[in-house]
């Protein structure tokens, strides 16, 4: 089953320096581990495929239902020297609730 990252999340950025931070955070408990299981590095590096130069760290933080990630050199030199168009990353979140994911199996009776 594929859904919009949006049905089942909101999320939060900006930037730390050269890097981008986001926190996609779940609506429910139940449906953090379908944010935890699919959304991995590799799969947000994929996403921001030209934006995202560095590597993705993630950081799991299950009390919130959320992960965070940071995309490293993503600003163009941060906030202050970057001629980025958004070069403190607040757009980072609505890019990545944009996202299309694949509800694993057994998962789909959450949603």
């Amino acid at each position: 089953m594929k859904i919009k990252l949006s049905s089942i999340a909101h999320a939060r950025s900006g930037d730390k320096g050269d890097a981008a931070n986001c926190g996609v955070i779940a609506f429910k408990e139940e449906w953090y581990p379908i944010i935890r299981d699919v959304l991995t590095t590799e799969r947000v590096k994929e996403y921001f495929t030209g934006l995202t130069l560095g590597k993705v760290e993630r950081y799991e933080i299950p009390n919130l239902w959320a992960v965070n990630f940071v995309l490293n050199n993503t600003l163009g030199g941060g906030g202050t020297v970057s001629l980025k168009l958004d070069a403190q990353g607040k757009t980072i979140a609505s890019a990545i609730l944009m996202m299309e994911i694949d509800v694993p199996q057994e998962y789909e009776h959450l949603i």
